[in-house]
């Protein structure tokens, strides 16, 4: 059955951009040059100058952006970082790709994100670093993370690949630690339409670091200083994030008053868990992530899925039950019942309220 309300209405957008998408493409394709180049400089700093950081660097994705931020502060075999197993598995993969070890924290059942008594916890003399995730939109509560970070000498890397443009306590989500790390996967609220992926910094060593780690491990061509990554933005991507970044402002307007309608029409439906925003954050709705307990979730969202609506679950198996990591023999509740429980509605900047309403009325016929 084609979905009358998608998960994200991304040919909208497309159609709304269509001819300064289609001149920055033709800019490109006769440019010339179509791997990293005046396109991606612009870019950095754009991003650099929206964000209020001294640096960015352009990669070529997010799952990039976490190992070499890794890399460019010195994380690797031995050591333990800390970060949540209720995410997207990239966020793990980065750290065992630096040869260092997870350590999976159990998460806050309201926000989804890393519980920092927990993370105080888990801190050993390997310690390394924190992953904090700033999941569908919402700001991990970074006051206590870097005042834990501070008392350890810890790294921190803020996973900011599903919040870009959110902001705790005013301050922008990816200037809070070391590094910022952000994804452009299409579904992003600043989506290219291919890979990509970006690192924020006001440190300027760290900076060198992981644009040198972008090209081989090399600051001049032929000239390789380590052993790195082939991790350069293209162009074309660049060229396409450029005509949305001025939207993006506007666009996360959208989704906030899209996930307050939500809010006012779905606040007497029984059985569903909307939504937490803690006070001083900023949240930018990637997602709208309800829960569903009682093992009703997938009935709901089959039910949903025959009336048209598109839904998705983000994430039905925590990582420490994955395969890979399954030896951990890890007993993580909040995060185990999340994964049973989450379902995310559809949301984006072109969502109508007459979607909406069509959601809402799925859910109160599914649900009773």
């Amino acid at each position: 059955m084609r979905e009358r309300v998608p998960l994200l209405d991304l040919a909208s957008e497309v159609e709304f951009l269509w001819e300064p998408l289609q001149g920055a493409i033709q800019e490109v394709l006769r440019s010339g040059q179509f791997i990293l180049g005046p396109e991606v400089d612009a870019l950095e700093r754009e991003v650099a100058a929206y964000l209020g950081v001294r640096h960015a660097v352009a990669l070529n994705s997010g799952t990039d952006a976490l190992v070499i931020a890794l890399r460019a502060l010195g994380v690797g075999p031995g050591d333990e970082v800390i970060t949540t197993p209720f995410t997207f598995f990239a966020t793990a993969e980065a750290i065992s790709h630096v040869g260092a070890s997870p350590v999976f924290v159990d998460i806050e059942p309201d926000t989804f994100a890393l519980d920092p008594d927990l993370a105080e916890a888990a801190v050993t003399p390997r310690t390394r670093a924190i992953i904090p995730v700033h999941l569908f939109g919402h700001a991990a509560d970074m006051d206590r993370l870097g005042d834990l970070a501070r008392a350890h000498d810890l790294h921190v890397v803020e996973d900011v690949a599903q919040a870009f443009g959110g902001r705790f306590h005013g301050r922008m989500l990816g200037t809070l630690g070391d590094f910022g790390a952000f994804s452009f996967f299409p579904s992003k609220n600043l989506g290219a339409y291919g890979d990509g992926g970006l690192l924020a910094t006001d440190d300027a060593a760290l900076a060198e670091a992981a644009r040198m780690l972008r090209a081989h491990g090399s600051r001049r061509k032929y000239y390789n200083e380590v052993v790195g990554y082939n991790s350069r933005l293209d162009a074309l991507q660049a060229a396409i994030l450029r005509v949305k970044l001025p939207h993006l402002d506007e666009w996360n307007r959208r989704r906030c008053e899209a996930a307050a309608y939500y809010r006012e029409i779905l606040a007497d439906l029984p059985g569903v868990v909307l939504p937490a925003v803690r006070p001083g954050v900023d949240h930018v709705y990637h997602q709208y992530t309800i829960r569903i307990p009682n093992g009703r979730r997938d009935a709901v969202q089959q039910a949903l899925a025959g009336r048209g609506i598109g839904t998705m679950v983000y994430y039905p198996v925590p990582l420490h039950q994955l395969p890979v990591y399954r030896h951990m023999n890890l007993s993580l509740p909040a995060a185990e019942a999340a994964a049973r429980e989450v379902l995310s509605l559809p949301m984006g900047p072109f969502l109508r309220r007459e979607q909406q309403d069509e959601v809402a009325a799925a859910l109160r016929q599914a649900l009773w």
